[in-house]
């Protein structure tokens, strides 16, 4: 469940928010906090207020901010999981503690994140650290443009979806096209 955006709640709002809903519902919840795209940070002490609460069982955490996540494992139940938000950030988030990743690379390179975690947790360090950095020219051009046209036309140059956009997203500018057919032709995707 994405923070709600536009009005940008306090802390308070946003526990009371997240705890009405995890009463309203008996299946398990994954906060997600992208500050970046609703205007407001949950921050480590809320999420730690919401992890006493039974359904919620983990938060994607998408601020890119290692202290912040390395605050939210520290103040958090040890059970309830901290999955990273951003892709570039998979490898240091396992490091300091946290459980696995939402992926947006992944939909494109599937089995290296996989292998990346699985070197991780196997402790291959040197596999994960030689993965994390032959994904990170594809994690960046993933976020040339607002996510998720980068990924959908990614998927569409390789032959998976149409790469249809609804408004308000629209296709990829050239230039950036251009930049991520590059991409992809390095990383041996096209």
């Amino acid at each position: 469940m994405i923070a709600p955006y536009y009005n940008k709640p306090t802390q308070e709002g946003l526990y009371q928010h997240y705890r009405k809903v995890a009463e309203e519902v008996d299946i398990p919840i994954i906060l997600y906090n992208v500050p970046g795209r609703t205007g407001v940070n949950m921050l480590p002490e809320t999420v730690a207020r919401l992890a006493e609460i039974k359904n919620i069982v983990g938060i994607k955490e998408a601020t890119g901010d290692l202290k912040q996540i390395s605050d939210v494992i520290n103040l958090s139940p040890k059970d309830f999981l901290l999955l990273s938000g951003d892709d570039f950030t998979v490898y240091p988030t396992l490091a300091i503690g946290g459980h696995g990743v939402i992926s947006v690379v992944a939909n494109v390179a599937p089995k290296d994140m996989a292998d990346l975690c699985d070197a991780y947790f196997a402790g291959d360090m040197k596999k994960a650290t030689d993965l994390h950095y032959r994904l990170l020219p594809l994690n960046g051009a993933m976020f040339y443009e607002t996510n998720p046209i980068p990924v959908k036309t990614a998927l569409s140059l390789m032959g998976k979806v149409s790469g249809e956009m609804r408004l308000p997203l629209c296709s990829m500018s050239e230039g950036n096209l251009n930049k991520l057919k590059k991409v992809m032709k390095d990383y041996g995707l096209t």
